[in-house]
C-alpha cells in the first residue's frame, strides 16, 4: 500500500512538473484546488470525527465557522438510513475500501440538500490509514428532477388506471345498452357479431393500459385480436420484425384483424378443416406492409359492390385511415387477401 501511494504521489508531481514550474510543493496550488472545487472535501479521523473541511465545502454547505464543528462525529450530520449509511462508509474506509452512498442532510444553516458521498482511507509510511478523506457531492438538482419525474410516473400510472377502469365500465355499460336493444332471437346474429367486436376492442385498451397508451407492441396486438379464435390458432401463422403501433394504430388493426378472422371462420380458410392463414408484415425504410392471406379454404367467389358488409367497410376504409395507407382486397379463387400498405412505423416517445 505504501509502495503504491508512493507511486501515486510520484506520478502527480511528474505531471505537475509538466505542467510548469513551481507547482510541485506549492501550497497555494493546494489551497486553489480546496477552494475552488465544488464539492465539500473532509478530512476525519479513524474514530470518524470532523478535522478539515475546504473552503470550498464550506461555501456549499454554508459554514461561516468550522470551529463549533470541529471534532464533531460526522455520520451525526446524517439522520436515519442516511446515519447508517454514514457509519458503514467509515468501517469500509478504516478496511481500506471506499464506502458510497447518496443521502439527504441539511447545510449548517438549515437548509436540505441531497449528496453523493465517498469515504475513502488516507494510508501512511506504513500503509495503515492515518484519517479518512470525505468528499460529498451536491446532487439535489438531479435528485429533485428525478424524483419529479418518479412523481410524474406514479401520476401517470394513476390516471391511466383511472381512465382504463373508466373505458371497461363504458364498454360494459355499451355492451348491456346493445343487449336490451337487440334482444330476441331474429337479432341474435347481430347482437353476438357487435359484442365480438366490442370484447376485441377491449383486448387491445389493456395491451395499451400496460404501456400507459404510449403504444403497442404489433404482435401482441394482433394475438389478442385473434384470442377468440383460439381453436383455430395452430392454423394461423404468423411472421413479422418488432414494432410498435401507436394507440389509434393499434385499435384499428386489432378490430381489422378480428373481421379478418370471423369473415374467415363464415366464408373463408377457417370454414372448412384444411385452410390456413400466414400473417405477415414487414416495417423498413420503403415502408410498412401488413398481409393477411388465406389457403385451401372454400373457392372464393368476390362479393358485388353493393354487398359490402360492415365489417368490410371498416377493414378497408378504417385501417387504411388509421395508418395513412391504402388497403387492398383481393378475391382469388384460391384464397382471399387482404394487404396494407403504408409509411413506415417510427419509434415514437
Amino acid at each position: 500500500m505504501a509502495a503504491e501511494t508512493q507511486s501515486s504521489i510520484g506520478k502527480l508531481h511528474h505531471e505537475l512538473r509538466a505542467a510548469g514550474d513551481g507547482l510541485v510543493g506549492n501550497a497555494e496550488v493546494l489551497r486553489g484546488v480546496l477552494a475552488g472545487c465544488g464539492d465539500c472535501i473532509k478530512i476525519l479521523d479513524l474514530e470518524g470525527r470532523l478535522q478539515f473541511m475546504s473552503e470550498g465545502g464550506k461555501r456549499v454547505m454554508e459554514v461561516d465557522d468550522f470551529a463549533p464543528l470541529k471534532g464533531c462525529p460526522w455520520p451525526d450530520f446524517w439522520a436515519g438510513q442516511g446515519n447508517s449509511d454514514a457509519k458503514s462508509a467509515v468501517e469500509t474506509a478504516l478496511a481500506g475500501g471506499t464506502g458510497r452512498f447518496k443521502g439527504a442532510a441539511n447545510t449548517a444553516k438549515g437548509n436540505p440538500r441531497y449528496w453523493d458521498v465517498q469515504v475513502s482511507p488516507i494510508v501512511g509510511d506504513d500503509g495503515r490509514p492515518t484519517h479518512l478523506l470525505s468528499i460529498s457531492r451536491d446532487i439535489t438538482e438531479e435528485w429533485q428532477a428525478q424524483a419529479a419525474l418518479n412523481d410524474a410516473a406514479e401520476r401517470q400510472a394513476f390516471l391511466t388506471q383511472e381512465l382504463e377502469h373508466r373505458i371497461k365500465n363504458t364498454l360494459t355499460t355499451v355492451g348491456a345498452i346493445a343487449n336490451q336493444t337487440m334482444r330476441g332471437d331474429e337479432h341474435a346474429v347481430v347482437r353476438h357479431a357487435f359484442m365480438a367486436r366490442l370484447i376485441a376492442l377491449g383486448h387491445a385498451h389493456d395491451i395499451l393500459t400496460k404501456t400507459s397508451w404510449s403504444g403497442a407492441p404489433i404482435a401482441q396486438v394482433i394475438e389478442g385480436a385473434l384470442r377468440p379464435h383460439a381453436t383455430e390458432v395452430e392454423r394461423i401463422k404468423t411472421t413479422g420484425p418488432s414494432a410498435e403501433l401507436t394507440p389509434k394504430q393499434a385499435l384499428g388493426l386489432a378490430l381489422a384483424v378480428h373481421e379478418l378472422a370471423t369473415n374467415a371462420l363464415k366464408y373463408g380458410a377457417l370454414s372448412n378443416s384444411t385452410g390456413t392463414i400466414d400473417i405477415s408484415w414487414s416495417n423498413d425504410q420503403s415502408g410498412f406492409r401488413f398481409t393477411w392471406a388465406e389457403h385451401g379454404g372454400p373457392r372464393v367467389i368476390e362479393p358485388p359492390p353493393e354487398r359490402m358488409s360492415f365489417g368490410s367497410r371498416l377493414i378497408e376504409r378504417m385501417l387504411a385511415n388509421d395508418f395513412d395507407g391504402n388497403v387492398t382486397t383481393t378475391y382469388m379463387p384460391a384464397g382471399f387477401k387482404c394487404e396494407l400498405a403504408a409509411p413506415a412505423i417510427t419509434p415514437h416517445v
